[in-house]
């Protein structure tokens, strides 16, 4: 049995339902966490400051992680990164209280970006890599289903558990990876040294590549869409009055969307080119936004998330794909950790600045200044 599981036709797919399991308590988390200190009297800024914390370390840890994966492989830090996440979940279910909050973010954001980071540079190196945009829609389609259900699930638990019952069942979920990755009993990609074609210098060696530059720009807008979304919906939905499970249930709606849309990313793919399908995605993404404020009930706010899943969703296996071609030889990791860092600068800024801007102007400046740089990005990403 071990040795078939070692077989590499085995191996991609665990690999995404590993992955499925540690995202799901990210994304679970993003709403639990949220909710659980607003129950507890924050304000949008201290929510804010919780949700870039996520980001804070891997902002900071980034290209060390993807240079890790480069010399030692994928297997050491993805079985990091997994106790990592149990552990940062247990956290609130031992001690109560804003305080602990504070650790279980930064130490969920950073395991999980060295399991993440661990996870695209291997995903880039199996098969030919003509099947490259292929694989990341499979991996992408898998971080559909933990974005669907982790908020759905934990908002259910938290409507009728606890929010220490949510978080026990949110570190439970990474035992599994652990136990896989702890017996060494997949077949995942080993070391990956910098050939003699590879060209010298750091990180502002891979800034000089236009192409990748490029890239960089435009995921860094698709990340902060993304992520900002995760954090206002929560507060949005509180300010309006819904329920956890309501709440739960339009970001359900967004992650169904980013499913929905990554059945037929090969497809797409084949039809369009990558930064046709990106400015798309820029486009639509901005004026979802533009039209959050004015949705006040669920069904409206579920079609909105909806829409906004369908551009984001489509985005990233079009980026990720982009950014395994154009990245020098022997420095994928090293490309994957660049763009983990410039993600997380951004959604550990944003959060911030938003959180502060919404508590002191509301939530409709927010969005609105999403969407006008989101339609920015769509005229950039259209540049020839």
């Amino acid at each position: 049995m071990s040795e078939r599981w070692r077989s590499r036709a085995y191996a991609f797919p665990a690999l995404i339902v590993l992955g499925i399991l540690n995202h799901t308590v990210l994304t679970g988390s993003r709403v639990t966490v949220s909710l659980y200190a607003l129950s507890l009297g924050s304000s949008a800024f201290i929510v804010g400051i919780l949700m870039g914390l996520y980001a804070f370390l891997p902002m900071l840890l980034g290209v060390t992680a993807g240079r890790l994966c480069d010399r030692i492989g994928v297997r050491k830090p993805m079985l990091a990164g997994s106790c990592g996440v149990a552990v940062a979940a247990a956290l609130p279910c031992l001690v109560t209280g804003i305080a602990p909050l504070f650790v279980t973010t930064a130490l969920l954001g950073v395991s999980f970006m060295l399991f993440q980071v661990a996870t695209q540079n291997a995903t880039g190196m199996f098969g030919q890599p003509s099947e490259r945009a292929k694989h990341f829609s499979w991996l992408a389609l898998g971080y559909s289903v933990s974005g669907f259900c982790g908020p759905l699930v934990s908002g259910l638990m938290i409507d009728n558990v606890s929010f220490s019952g949510t978080f026990a069942l949110l570190a439970i979920l990474p035992l599994i990876p652990i136990a896989v990755l702890s017996r060494d009993i997949l077949k995942l990609p080993g070391p990956h040294p910098m050939t003699a074609e590879s060209p010298p210098g750091g990180i502002a060696e891979l800034f000089r590549n236009r192409h990748l530059r490029r890239v960089f720009i435009v995921n860094a807008l698709l990340a902060v869409a993304w992520d900002l979304h995760s954090f206002f919906i929560p507060i949005y939905g509180a300010t309006i009055g819904l329920s956890a499970s309501r709440i739960g249930a339009i970001l359900a709606a967004f992650a169904a969307a980013t499913f929905a849309v990554r059945l037929f990313a090969a497809g797409i793919a084949r039809r369009f080119s990558e930064f046709e399908v990106l400015a798309v995605a820029l486009f639509v993404a901005a004026l979802a936004y533009a039209m959050f404020p004015f949705a006040k009930e669920v069904g409206p706010l579920m079609c909105l998330s909806f829409t906004l899943g369908l551009a984001l969703g489509c985005a990233q296996p079009m980026v990720m794909s982009l950014l395994h071609s154009m990245a020098p030889a022997g420095r994928m990791g090293e490309a994957v950790g660049v763009r983990m860092s410039i993600i997380n600068a951004s959604t550990f800024a944003m959060p911030l600045l938003f959180g502060a801007v919404g508590s002191t102007l509301g939530l409709a400046p927010v969005f609105w200044s999403i969407g006008a740089a989101l339609a920015g990005g769509g005229f950039f990403a259209r540049r020839r």
